[in-house]
C-alpha cells in the first residue's frame, strides 16, 4: 500500500537517496530542501508539515535527514564563532529535528496512523568529531531524541529510529574521502547513499516495529561500539 513519505534534506545527496528508494516502492514522497523550509524557523517547519500533509494526503513515514556540517575545531575557532557555529548547528540538526518530529507526530496521532520516524544520526556521535564537535554531539543527541520518542510514541503505534552511518560518498564531502578515510573501514571504501537508503526503508517498514528505539550502525566496521 502506497504511503506518504515526508523527508527532510531530500533534495541531494543521502537525502536524494532515500526520497528514491522510496518513491521507487511506490510511495509518495515530499522532498524537503533547504530552499522550501529553513528547519531553524518553528513557524516554517509547522507550515511546511502542514503543506506536506495536504500533498500527500496523509504522512506515514518521517525521515530526519537534514543536517548542517561545519568545520570548527576549538583550537582554530574564535569564541564568538564557536558559539555561532554551535547554535547553528543545534537550530537544524537538534531543534528542527525536534519541532518537526513534534508536528508530524501529533499529525499521526491525531489521524490513527501508526507511522514510522526515522533519524539519519551519524558515526561521529560515538567516536566523536575533534574537527566538527557541534556536528558529533548535535547527532548524539539527535540518537537521544529518537529513542525518547521511540518510548513515548510507541503507545499511539508510532515506531521510532535511527541509523548512524560513516562517511558516505556524497559531493557535499567529496574533497574530504581521502585514501586514510577510505581505510578506515576493512573494506576499503565509504559507504553509498544507496546502502543508507536501504536501512531507512527497512526500519521505515511495518516489519521493522520491534527495532523501534534502536541505533542500526552503518560504518564498514570502521568503528566498533561494544
Amino acid at each position: 500500500m502506497s504511503r506518504g513519505v515526508l523527508v527532510t534534506g531530500g533534495s541531494r545527496g543521502i537525502g536524494a537517496a532515500i526520497a528514491r528508494a522510496f518513491r521507487d516502492r511506490g510511495d509518495r514522497v515530499v522532498a524537503l530542501s533547504s530552499a522550501d523550509a529553513d528547519l531553524a524557523d518553528p513557524d516554517a517547519v509547522a507550515a511546511a508539515v502542514e503543506s506536506a500533509a495536504e500533498a500527500l494526503g496523509t504522512i506515514d513515514v518521517l525521515v530526519n535527514n537534514a543536517g548542517l556540517v561545519e568545520l570548527g575545531s576549538l583550537a582554530d575557532t574564535s569564541y564568538q564563532q564557536w558559539r555561532s557555529l554551535w547554535r547553528r548547528t543545534f537550530d537544524v540538526n537538534v531543534f528542527g529535528a525536534a519541532n518537526i518530529s513534534y508536528c508530524v507526530a501529533h499529525h499521526m496521532i491525531e489521524r490513527g496512523v501508526r507511522g514510522r520516524i526515522v533519524n539519519v544520526g551519524s558515526r561521529g556521535a560515538f567516536r566523536g568529531e575533534p574537527d566538527m564537535p557541534a556536528y558529533g554531539a548535535s547527532k548524539a543527541a539527535l540518537h537521544s531524541l529518537g529513542q525518547s520518542l521511540a518510548v513515548a510514541l510507541a503507545p499511539h503505534g508510532i515506531a521510532v529510529a535511527s541509523v548512524a552511518p560513516g562517511f558516505v560518498a556524497t559531493e557535499r564531502v567529496a574533497d574530504l574521502v581521502t585514501d586514510q578515510v577510505r581505510g578506515q573501514s576493512p573494506f576499503g571504501r565509504v559507504g553509498k547513499p544507496d546502502e543508507v537508503a536501504a536501512a531507512v526503508v527497512y526500519l521505515a517498514s511495518p516489519e521493522a516495529e520491534w527495532a523501534s528505539g534502536a541505533v542500526l550502525d552503518l560504518n564498514g566496521a570502521s568503528y566498533l561500539r561494544t
